[in-house]
């Protein structure tokens, strides 16, 4: 199928509201992280309905080995570039650590960054019924919002790591009582990270609102992945979770092997290559 005719299928743009008729439909969700104009405009035009520009770039684009770095200037950066090239699928904008925990009054201030200046549909951050009454006073003046539970990376230092949550009954309940709140406060979506395959189809067939999981399972709403992983840009780590769908790790090593090659050959540039 050619690239305009794979886009003549698909809905010009992507509402919150669509996501829930999705669900409602049982129409699976598709999901990926972008945190620039080009990898969010291919991926917008590959067909995702979730283009989420994920603190993870702290990790695979700055090199730390956590998320909590990452500042709102920077989501909001990065958020502005991605808008760009996203033309059809929901954009929303990762809230980073320390910037709505502190209060409603900052949620509010940094989610309408997102929004303003990122040029954000939506915004997401990590947390439970601590976090219902921020989620349900955004949500009040308009700023949709995706939840996140289960394992939380920027809580990754109470965890001593990024292991699987909800494993034994106390958590599982604890993570049920948190999806529920973050639902009833509104959210119109939310995240389920690496939690057991049966919690998250509980969770599934209980909310309202559409789950979107990572490392929990195949019975969740949709599905997201870091694109970095899928594309096999980040080779230097194996995830039991991920599917890497092209190694695009190996084929720039390749193509910057030949360039160099060509380069010393003096094959590049050609004739047709320069300028008289």
């Amino acid at each position: 199928m050619s690239k305009s005719s794979a886009s003549s299928n698909l809905k010009t743009s992507i509402t919150v509201n669509d996501l829930i008729e999705m669900k409602q439909r049982g129409e699976k969700i598709t999901a990926l992280t972008a945190y620039d104009v080009t990898f969010a405009r291919l991926i917008d035009e590959g067909g995702a309905e979730v283009i989420l520009v994920g603190d993870s770039l702290g990790m695979v684009i700055q090199g730390h080995e956590t998320t909590l770095p990452v500042t709102i200037d920077e989501m909001v950066y990065h958020t502005k570039a991605c808008s760009k090239g996203v033309k059809r699928g929901l954009l929303v904008a990762d809230m980073p650590f320390m910037s709505y925990q502190a209060s409603v009054e900052q949620a509010l201030m940094n989610a309408a960054r997102c929004i303003k200046e990122g040029g954000a549909s939506a915004v997401k951050f990590e947390g439970g019924e601590e976090l219902a009454p921020t989620i349900r006073r955004l949500v009040e003046i308009g700023i949709p919002v995706m939840g996140h539970v289960g394992m939380q990376p920027q809580r990754v230092r109470m965890y001593g790591g990024f292991g699987l949550q909800g494993a034994d009954s106390a958590e599982a309940k604890k993570i049920m009582r948190d999806a529920e709140a973050v639902a009833e406060a509104g959210a119109f979506a939310i995240v389920l990270e690496k939690i057991p395959r049966s919690l998250a189809k509980k969770i599934t067939e209980k909310i309202k609102i559409p789950t979107i999981g990572i490392a929990s399972g195949p019975d969740c709403d949709g599905q997201i992945l870091v694109s970095y992983d899928m594309f096999g840009l980040t080779d230097q780590f194996k995830f039991r979770f991920v599917r890497k769908y092209i190694d695009m790790a190996q084929e720039v090593r390749s193509a910057v092997g030949k360039y160099r090659d060509d380069i010393r050959a003096q094959t590049f540039p050609s004739e047709t290559e320069s300028f008289e």
